[in-house]
């Protein structure tokens, strides 16, 4: 190779690692577990790096990293047992406007990336492939063992599960998610308990994923009066921790804030808004998770 020559990998890596990403990241809720997933594909696996230099790999490439995420998400599975406390998708910030493609933002919004945990991963793959990039059975069997026929019934059996449990989703704008979260700051950083209130659904859940790393509450809570609870600790470390600071930020096309303290990093938030109102907060705070949330992402299909 010479100093002029690129290679070939690294164009298709610019072209079309964000669609390899945003495929991986939704059979897998796991921002690093996705890249790892594109970077085995890419650059790890010598059938992958036959495709690249093909006249259109894209099909090939996108077959491989679901072939590849769906090992990962079975092996993650069977692992499932040795992990303390809820279970949260990894947040993500998005490099552009969530309202440019509201259908892709609900797709890897937090609260539907929860529900798709209760799919099989073959369940899940298909669902993606079909529900969110579009793909038709004939497609999808050519990159899965599952049939055409077989396809069609787990498709629907997916679709089915997916639409009893699939949470409501509003699209917010940077400008209103803003608000939203100043508001939400205010409130609780001051104790302000009854303006708090306001700001929530009578039925709001909060949920913390840690895995047992740190200190999170280990089970959901449920209602405004427990959540208000857990919140009044953001008066307690706004009092007592000299660089404590919030910052507004969005994740998975949602309302969210970072919170930093002893130096470093500690917690990511995101805000599921119905009507104005927060119906459910995630609670970040497993340290292997947060590694890449300051940085944003490109999410595509």
């Amino acid at each position: 190779m010479t100093g002029t020559d690129v290679d070939p990998r690294t164009m298709h890596h610019a072209a079309l690692g964000p669609l390899l990403f945003t495929v991986a990241y939704e059979i897998l809720g796991s921002a690093t577990d996705a890249d790892d997933v594109v970077r085995q594909c890419l650059w790890e696996s010598p059938r992958c790096r036959s495709e690249v230099g093909s006249v259109d790999g894209r099909p090939h490439l996108t077959a491989a990293v679901v072939r590849i995420a769906v090992d990962a998400l079975t092996l993650r599975r069977r692992a499932a047992g040795d992990y303390t406390g809820p279970w949260l998708p990894e947040p993500i910030r998005f490099d552009d406007d969530p309202m440019t493609d509201a259908g892709l933002a609900e797709a890897v919004s937090t609260a539907l990336l929860v529900v798709l945990e209760e799919l099989e991963p073959e369940a899940r793959a298909v669902y993606v492939l079909r529900e969110v990039f579009g793909f038709g059975a004939d497609a999808i069997a050519a990159m899965l063992p599952p049939t055409v026929g077989d396809v069609e019934r787990i498709a629907e059996q997916a679709r089915s599960l997916v639409e009893r449990r699939r949470p409501r989703f509003d699209p917010v704008d940077r400008a209103r998610a803003a608000q939203i979260v100043d508001a939400f700051l205010a409130a609780a950083e001051s104790g302000d308990a009854e303006t708090l209130l306001t700001l929530m659904t009578p039925d709001v859940v909060l949920t913390s994923d840690s895995d047992g790393k740190t200190t999170a509450v280990r089970r959901p809570m449920c209602g405004a009066p427990a959540v208000m609870q857990v919140l009044s600790g953001f008066a307690r470390i706004g009092a007592v921790l000299d660089d404590y600071r919030a910052e507004f930020a969005m994740f998975n096309g949602q309302p969210g804030m970072i919170l930093y303290f002893d130096g470093r990093l500690q917690t990511a938030l995101t805000l599921r808004v119905v009507d104005g109102l927060i119906d459910d907060i995630y609670v970040m705070r497993n340290p292997d998770k947060l590694g890449g949330v300051e940085h944003p992402r490109s999410v595509t299909r």
